[in-house]
């Protein structure tokens, strides 16, 4: 499986469990209607671990043009392979939102309330006020990525036996190494969400706004266009300034 394919099924299964719970906590007549934020918090956290456990050992699980850009940033790719990854990124999330809309086809025919419906797609602000709701990307998205650069790497080797010319073995976690990071991203709906939906991630946004906008849904509002480029650009600022800061650490 090459790099492309595995963002693009990482990022759908991420938007498919994400917009999921969402869904099935706010759409008319499902069995977790009313869950609240917890129950959509710790869905969002799985389908953090689920995309990125399924794309991690091909392309790295990035899932996010916010990590993407702060990986070429850091110095850690490069700008052919963060475009090929960014433009995979939006496909899974397009596709992602279109089984989420496929799955709960009848709930959403049953809901009435235009705002529940975008809100399965994508965010919006608890209080109207972009500039604010900009700070609020920039903060969320800058406090997941600085925590990935400096988490500690999953996997140790054995020391004893390398310093005596053996090559040791390489002792990892697999796909519970990736634990942590579905953690933080539950801490950061619980502890900073509730401002404007923690969207931390361009594509998981813009590309289910597209599809709520083309899709012919029963009762559906606008896809407020007007809000759009807050969760792409103040995700991707925060996720640059977070790799700033990592470089000048490791120059420091």
């Amino acid at each position: 499986m090459q790099p492309f394919v595995a963002e693009v099924i990482g990022t759908a299964l991420l938007i498919l469990f994400g917009n999921g719970v969402v869904a099935n906590v706010v759409l008319a007549r499902t069995k977790g209607h009313g869950g609240g934020w917890l129950l959509i918090t710790a869905g969002w956290g799985m389908g953090v671990f689920i995309g990125a456990f399924c794309a991690a050992a091909v392309s790295g699980a990035h899932l996010n043009p916010a990590v993407t850009v702060a990986m070429l940033i850091a110095g850690k790719m490069d700008a052919v392979s963060a475009t090929s990854y960014i433009l995979a990124q939006f496909i899974g999330a397009c596709l992602g939102a279109t089984l989420v809309y496929l799955h709960y086809h009848a709930h959403f025919e049953s809901t009435e309330d235009g705002d529940a419906i975008l809100s399965c797609f994508c965010t919006a602000p608890a209080i109207r006020r972009l500039r604010q709701a900009f700070v609020c990307e920039f903060i969320g998205t800058f406090a997941l990525l600085l925590p990935i650069f400096l988490m500690a790497s999953p996997s140790i080797q054995i020391e004893s036996l390398e310093q005596a010319g053996i090559d040791g073995p390489v002792l990892g976690l697999g796909a519970l190494g990736l634990l942590p990071v579905a953690l933080l991203v539950v801490a950061i709906g619980m502890s900073l969400g509730g401002t404007t939906g923690y969207a931390i991630n361009p594509a998981r946004d813009l590309g289910p706004r597209l599809i709520h906008c083309f899709l012919p849904i029963r009762g559906k509002r606008d896809s407020d266009w007007g809000y759009a480029w807050v969760p792409v650009l103040g995700p991707l600022a925060g996720g640059a300034a977070a790799a700033l800061l990592y470089r000048f650490l490791l120059a420091a």
